[in-house]
């Protein structure tokens, strides 16, 4: 058996960037995201339970501007984390393989992501 001079498998500088292969990354990033969120929660609850004066620092930290940056991130990470199972959920039915569609499907969960993010801070800064 003759041994070839090549690599066993591809790298980093083989592959072009593609939409399903940002998406992918991005849906691990929102998941961790989403679990630093549920932490920030948690902080925010506790506070409640605290007291007054707890409850008054961690109002102040997430009604900051850097705080509400956050919280608007959050959101959007749930969004898209929901949007993009979603997503997963049609591929694990065996539909949305071909390349067109699954470029589309892509486009489609940024934009409703970002859709359902700038509608929610809406209703909450409307109200």
């Amino acid at each position: 058996m003759a041994t070839d001079n090549r690599p066993l498998s591809p790298h980093l500088q083989v592959y072009r960037w593609q939409i399903t292969m940002a998406m992918s990354i991005l849906h691990r990033l929102t998941g961790v995201g989403l679990a630093v969120g549920a932490l920030v929660l948690t902080y925010w609850l506790n506070a409640a339970a605290y007291g007054y004066d707890a409850f008054a620092t961690a109002q102040s930290i997430l009604g900051s501007w850097i705080g509400i940056l956050l919280l608007i991130g959050w959101t959007f990470a749930l969004f898209y984390h929901l949007c993009n199972g979603i997503r997963h959920l049609v591929w694990d039915a065996g539909r949305g393989f071909e390349i067109s569609q699954a470029r589309a499907s892509g486009i489609t969960v940024i934009v409703v992501s970002i859709v359902l993010t700038v509608l929610t801070w809406a209703v909450i800064w409307a109200g």
